[in-house]
């Protein structure tokens, strides 16, 4: 037997149209779903009643756990297959609620089935979810509706999420490893310097003579590691849940978003993805018949970066004055040269979307590329950086044994 769980609902009433509000124990969402609906209610929202004590869910805003967009992917492929099968889309919705993993997509499309049956259609059903579904998905369904091929944008989508899901586990793979060295050898440092230092402290006491400066600096941070180290930590933490908290915001973006793409190492590759992800939304857009202009409103964002987005829609301000795309793109200083060029040639032949479906394929082979080598570029630099630091944490503890010896020598040959 199915364990029962309190659930919170908000459904409207079918017959006079308010708004109700309650709870119901059931073995699910779908099951309060059906519930609601036997009772003549129409449910808008169904959530686990947040519990109490130790046993509460904690959600705290602006860390609250988001749908991977690998979980969007599978969700558009599957309701693609369906909708081409000939299927419903209310039966289809059913059927992608009983089999979704995720509990916040789970709970969006409950909302997006209530909303459908209330007369609505599924953009805009989709629209009221902006938290779950990115604009650029929301804006193929709305062609796919108004066009009759809501199938081929949902397999469109599919596939353009599928490849970012797939892009975005090769940059985490590459960036793991480098990570961990990184962290590996902080925690080495601040071990030494805890733990091994104080040791020769002792030993340097008794030599009665004066420290060399790098290793007085050295006894110095270690004799204030009691307090530094919780300091640090506190000060990272509270960093961390800064940077989660307020990463998103526009004011925090436009500072470090451009920094992003004049880093040594990722900026070339963080320019590149942005270029790959610009370029193929935009083609997907351009393919489902958007205006370009309307296009360009929706696809800014999907390159991630205030920088690029804050080009595009300069872009998009002279596409509206009925100046060509290109143009504006070839002054824009993120996008590289050879963008403009083969933009110009796609707008000149009339095959804009290709054109940009190649830009897109070609700076996505860059990026896997890129991915490729960089654990190997970087891996000497940690070397090299780690045996730097630690190198001359050593000698700095034996310049006084050495300043020891060489006084003893000249004075054994005086």
């Amino acid at each position: 037997m199915a364990l029962l769980e309190e659930y919170t609902y908000r459904a409207v009433d079918t017959s006079g149209g308010a708004i109700v509000k309650g709870t119901l124990e059931a073995a699910g969402e779908n099951a309060v779903a059906s519930k609601l609906r036997a009772q003549g209610l129409t449910p808008l929202e169904v959530s686990l009643t947040s519990k109490t004590g130790l046993n509460r869910d904690i959600s705290i805003p602006g860390f609250e756990k988001r749908v991977k967009i690998g979980a969007l992917a599978v969700f558009a492929k599957q309701m693609a297959g369906l909708i081409n099968a000939g299927l419903p889309l209310m039966r289809t919705l059913s059927i992608l609620i009983e089999q979704s993993e995720d509990k916040k997509l789970q709970s969006a499309l409950i909302g997006v089935h209530a909303s459908i049956e209330s007369g609505m259609s599924f953009s805009q059903a989709l629209a009221l979810h902006p938290d779950v579904f990115p604009p650029l998905m929301i804006s193929m369904v709305r062609v796919g509706e108004m066009g009759g091929f809501l199938g081929q944008s949902l397999s469109t989508i599919a596939d353009t999420y599928q490849g970012e899901a797939e892009l975005q586990g090769k940059i985490k793979s590459a960036t793991t490893y480098p990570i961990i060295v990184f962290v590996i050898a902080i925690l080495g440092v601040i071990a030494m310097v805890t733990f091994v230092v104080p040791i020769f402290e002792g030993m340097f006491k008794n030599l009665g003579s004066e420290l060399p400066i790098p290793t007085q600096i050295l006894v110095t941070l270690s004799n204030n590691m009691v307090w530094l180290l919780p300091v640090g930590i506190v000060l990272a933490i509270v960093g961390w849940l800064w940077w989660m908290r307020n990463r998103r915001e526009e004011k925090v973006r436009k500072v470090v978003d451009p920094w992003k793409l004049k880093l040594p190492v990722f900026g070339p590759l963080a320019t590149k993805i942005a270029v790959a992800r610009f370029t193929r939304s935009l083609s997907m857009m351009l393919d489902a018949g958007v205006p370009l202009v309307q296009a360009l409103s929706i696809v800014g964002s999907a390159s991630n970066n205030w920088k690029i987005e804050q080009a595009v829609r300069d872009i998009q301000e002279s596409v509206k004055q009925g100046r060509s795309f290109s143009a504006p793109l070839a002054k824009a200083e993120v996008f590289p040269p050879m963008v403009a060029q083969m933009i110009a040639v796609g707008e000149e032949s009339g095959t804009l979307a290709d054109m940009l479906a190649s830009i897109a394929d070609f700076y996505e082979n860059e990026v896997e590329t890129a991915t490729d080598q960089l654990t190997a570029s970087i891996e000497p630099i940690l070397i090299v950086g780690i045996g730097i630091i630690i190198g001359g944490m050593v000698i700095s503890l034996y310049m006084p044994i050495f300043s020891i010896y060489g006084e003893l020598g000249q004075q054994g040959a005086g």
